[in-house]
């Protein structure tokens, strides 16, 4: 395994992917992938950073009840709380630092809110959502939710940073979750002048800034923003300013994946069966929760 503060090395950053933004319903998020410039990085279709944003008492997120196929969500945030409820009957606030990792195979419902107890102040929300698409002999496995404490995530510490994994080996941990096929997730929290080195273990791999400002390779990548990296060497990332990144990567899919709103899938009409059932009311419901988002027309950008 690579030092996580060794030097930088020129030339592996293939491009640079800028997050736009989206309204999800009365709070903004930054989608950076997938987009135009970046459809996957290893195994992971979608990419969202979630504020940072402050909202004043009284109001929050409320993401009603919608499905997922194909994949598995995992939520984690820097700053704030989200409820989570899903069709399995799971209930769990996620906090800084810990991690949801939902498995929808088959089939899930789920919504995220902020709690209410929450709402009785201006509250702020920051952090990212990712979507991993599972392995073809997956795609249909058992639905499952898992919830890790911030204590059970492994962490590394250097000259000026502190490192958070959460999937995947590096630097001689383990994240604690259980990933399908070969998977890198972490956070860094660096300080300025201070540099970490993304590992080379992984085909595909990318630095998303999610606060502060960074030079991958000498190339600067400003907040919001995700280098793509090149396989095959060691990538020293330097904090230009104090920074929060997320590293991620991993095997390429086993073949293409269609992403039709919140469905994936290796087959087009398995997408469009559960496009069938959600409409009809075929997928289980999540207790405590009487709305459901619609069907829509044609999914979102």
């Amino acid at each position: 395994m690579a030092d996580p503060s060794s030097h930088p090395v020129p030339g592996v950053v293939r491009h640079i992917v800028r997050a736009r933004s989206r309204d999800l319903g009365g709070f903004e998020v930054r989608r950076v992938f997938p987009s135009a410039d970046c459809r996957t990085v290893g195994p992971y279709v979608f990419f969202d950073q979630i504020g940072p944003s402050t909202f004043p008492a009284g109001a929050g997120v409320d993401v009603r009840p919608h499905p997922h196929i194909g994949l598995a969500t995992l939520t984690y945030l820097f700053d704030g709380e989200i409820l989570h409820r899903d069709s399995l009957g799971s209930e769990q606030v996620i906090r800084p630092g810990a991690v949801n990792w939902m498995v929808a195979g088959r089939g899930i419902v789920h919504s995220q809110r902020t709690p209410d107890a929450v709402r009785q102040a201006a509250a702020p929300l920051f952090g990212v959502q990712v979507w991993i698409a599972l392995p073809r002999a997956d795609e249909e496995t058992q639905p499952a939710f898992l919830h890790h404490a911030a204590g059970e995530l492994p962490h590394v510490e250097g000259p000026g940073y502190r490192i958070r994994l959460i999937a995947g080996g590096a630097f001689g941990h383990t994240g604690p979750v259980p990933v399908f096929s070969p998977t890198l997730l972490f956070e860094a929290e660096v300080s300025a002048g201070a540099s970490v080195t993304v590992p080379p273990d992984y085909a595909e791999r990318a630095v998303h800034v999610a606060a502060g400002a960074a030079a991958v390779a000498g190339q600067a990548v400003a907040a919001g923003s995700m280098a793509i990296l090149a396989p095959g060497q060691p990538v020293a990332v330097r904090a230009t300013a104090d920074s929060r990144l997320v590293v991620l990567g991993g095997a390429p899919l086993d073949g293409p994946r269609h992403v039709w709103w919140n469905l994936v899938s290796s087959r087009r009409e398995r997408i469009e069966q559960a496009k069938t059932d959600w409409r009809e009311g075929r997928f289980p419901p999540v207790p405590g929760e009487t709305e459901s988002i619609p069907l829509p027309d044609r999914p979102g950008p």
